[in-house]
């Protein structure tokens, strides 16, 4: 059972100090790392540390990287961080994309994204650098109003996936969850009539990528959901994968002792399983801090709130266009993004 990360001293700015020493890296639920804080975030890689600035009780947090195998990216637009993999790819850590590709132009909900077109054009250019596998697409999340009805968001998922899915192995999709946070209700009621998915919408969600899948072949989730879509092929997402880092990374044997994905050799020794179905002992991994539905291994986010510009309309780690803005303009290049 997982029991919080390993502490060790490391030397800051301010002088020595205690950090949590993660082997996951979540870069990052909470804002657009390789879209706005690239620069930043390859400068804390390098000096082997970053602060992070608890959102509720203001408390400081330092975060090692020394133990860290395996960075996982959160993005709408990773072409500004495009320029970094290779400093990535020299330092030797594992990493893979979450990529958020969703078609709300004509809508507005994603104000300050380039052009789909772009996006798209990026997502390929990045999986073809790192292969499919590691760029995820998510289309998250689905929103529903009067004119943006079932029909037309599996309109606007086709004419994405057509360009995507031979460039990616998964779709991750997820129902907005509007109603339980105020700040995005009266964001969203200025630009769209929103209303919550009921079981019927999103079984003919279902229905209709697992027809869109007939071409596509994809591995189709859903991320922090409840309801059992199983039987029209979409199944309960990890975000932190451990199978999928299994599957990415088997050589990585610091990786795959923390995952549980060893057994002993005749001399005692670890390694990897080779030239087998790799059906690892899973430790009791599980991210406790998330939704119950949410089925990620423990990660440590290095994110801020208030601090992603894209100002989506439906986001609910902004709370106010104002303080985005602020702290946006007063970034900095010292140890947290704010």
């Amino acid at each position: 059972m997982f029991k919080g990360w390993e502490k060790v001293r490391i030397k800051t700015k301010s002088g020595i100090q205690e950090a949590v020493a993660p082997v996951i890296i979540s870069a990052s639920r909470s804002t657009d790392i390789p879209a706005f804080y690239g620069d930043w975030f390859i400068k804390r890689w390098c000096a082997g540390y970053s602060k992070w600035i608890n959102p509720f009780n203001q408390r400081v947090q330092y975060i090692s990287f020394a133990k860290t195998r395996v960075i996982v990216f959160w993005t709408k637009n990773p072409q500004p961080f495009l320029k970094y993999l290779p400093v990535l790819d020299q330092t030797g850590v594992n990493y893979y994309f979450t990529f958020t590709v969703n078609d709300y132009e004509a809508e507005g909900l994603e104000p300050n994204l380039p052009s789909l077109e772009k996006r798209i054009e990026t997502f390929k250019r990045l999986s073809e650098i790192l292969g499919y596998e590691r760029v995820i697409w998510r289309f998250d999340p689905l929103i529903l109003s009067t004119k943006l009805n079932v029909e037309r968001l599996l309109e606007k998922i086709s004419r994405v996936g057509e360009e995507l899915y031979n460039y990616t192995g998964k779709l991750v999709i997820s129902f907005a969850d509007i109603s339980v946070y105020k700040k995005v209700r009266c964001n969203l009621a200025q630009f769209i009539d929103w209303r919550e998915f009921d079981i019927q919408s999103m079984i003919k969600i279902a229905r209709g990528l697992q027809n869109l899948n007939k071409n596509w072949g994809l591995t189709i989730t859903s991320c922090g959901e409840e309801i059992d879509l199983s039987e029209y092929g979409i199944y309960h997402n990890r975000c932190i994968d451990d199978e999928l880092m299994i599957k990415l990374f088997p050589y990585d044997q610091v990786l795959m002792e923390f995952l549980g994905n060893q057994e002993p050799d005749g001399q005692g020794n670890l390694f990897p399983l080779e030239g087998k179905k790799m059906v690892p002992k899973y430790r009791q991994l599980k991210d406790k801090g998330q939704r119950k539905a949410c089925g990620c291994i423990v990660s440590k986010d290095i994110g801020q709130y208030n601090t992603c510009m894209h100002l989506c309309r439906y986001c609910y780690a902004n709370y106010s266009e104002k303080v985005v803005r602020a702290n946006y303009a007063r970034r900095t290049e010292e140890e947290s993004i704010i």
